[in-house]
């Protein structure tokens, strides 16, 4: 029962982290969204998992260069799909708010990323061990895919009182704490964020062999997915830094890196902390996941944790500002039914 407590609250860590990332963000001042999203993501994706790969995994450059070409590739491509939804992420942040963006990607990304490795198990391997049969088959299982479900139903909650919220705020008090509010935009970039950010766990499902590589040599198993980790972001650097330099290009906004109008080392910071911080979500979920032994299990507890933490982030900036006491209430509902799964999940871990 340890373990898997101590499982649980690597998972709330690592939510915590993901739910938090994008605040230094908000306080960046006189850069363009890509310029600051793309230095955050030099650390995110770059610097930061380099660094918790050469520290937790011995010689892990002799694992990337005996390991088999498909398990890369296939790493990396998901990587690059995940890269998309993670750029998508950051623009329906942009557009939504943390709250209401967060609660529609997460419900997305959260069935998706907890169901398919599991499906693709049966499908497409021998491995029965965290298979869609296996779950179907268990006790355990019955809880986790109930949670999973109920999960769900806690999402369409908070993404129900954020749909009222559009309905009874004015255009002003929007704008006041989500700038670029649109709710158009935000909806499209969310549902393509929700969708593709579900092959962060496909990636990790297809650099099993990797992290399996790193035990076997002597790693702390508590760390065994960083090489992994490492691959899928190289993966979401590509795509994202592609897409921010094309930004920089049309924007005209390559002139935010030297501007001295701006407070240029202060900008610098608070978008390498706001990497930092988003990279520590998977750090923590690595080891989250290492000692829950599920697939599905680990993935939903990270979405849900990250959704209450968001939305009372939410609420702490008053992007709920204006909304009636019955909507709060609604949303309140909702992270409770988020918490409600969130046991259930660790529930059917415990009888697994």
């Amino acid at each position: 029962m340890e373990v898997i407590l101590l499982g649980v609250l690597l998972h709330f860590i690592g939510g915590f982290a993901s739910g938090s990332f994008y605040i230094p963000y908000k306080k960046v001042q006189g850069w363009a969204w890509e310029s600051y999203w793309v230095i955050g993501g030099l650390f995110s994706w770059l610097f930061v998992p380099l660094v918790a790969a050469a520290l937790t995994v011995p010689d892990f450059t002799r694992i990337i260069a005996e390991a088999d070409t498909s398990t890369l590739l296939w790493t990396y491509i998901f990587g690059v799909l995940w890269g998309i939804g993670g750029l998508t992420f950051g623009l329906t942040m942009r557009y939504l708010g943390l709250s209401l963006g967060m609660s529609i990607i997460m419900g997305l990304t959260s069935a998706l990323g907890a169901l398919m490795p599991a499906l693709y198990k049966d499908l497409f391997t021998d491995d029965t061990h965290g298979s869609f049969t296996e779950l179907v088959a268990s006790a355990g299982g019955h809880w986790v895919l109930a949670g999973v479900a109920i999960s769900l139903v806690g999402i369409v909650i908070c993404g129900r009182a954020g749909v009222i919220k559009e309905h009874e705020v004015s255009e002003a008090t929007k704008q006041a704490s989500v700038a670029e509010f649109s709710l158009a935009k935000g909806w499209i970039v969310a549902i393509i964020s929700g969708v593709l950010s579900a092959c962060f766990s496909y990636g990790i499902a297809a650099g099993q062999p990797l992290a399996e590589a790193a035990v076997a040599q002597g790693s702390n198993s508590l760390f065994q997915n960083n090489i992994t980790f490492m691959l899928i972001m190289w993966g979401g650097l590509t795509t994202n830094a592609i897409w921010c330099l094309l930004l920089n290009s049309r924007n005209r906004s390559f002139h935010n890196y030297t501007d001295q109008r701006t407070p240029l080392l202060r900008n610098y910071l608070l978008a390498a902390s706001a990497g930092t911080i988003w990279f520590l979500q998977f750090f923590f979920y690595g080891m989250g996941e290492s000692r829950l032994n599920n697939d599905a299990s680990s993935w939903v507890l990270h979405m849900s944790f990250i959704i209450v933490v968001s939305n009372l982030w939410g609420l702490y900036f008053r992007e709920w500002q204006g909304t009636s006491a019955r909507n709060k209430r609604i949303l309140l509902a909702g992270i409770v039914v988020i918490l409600a799964s969130i046991a259930m999940v660790g529930y059917g871990n415990y009888l697994a």
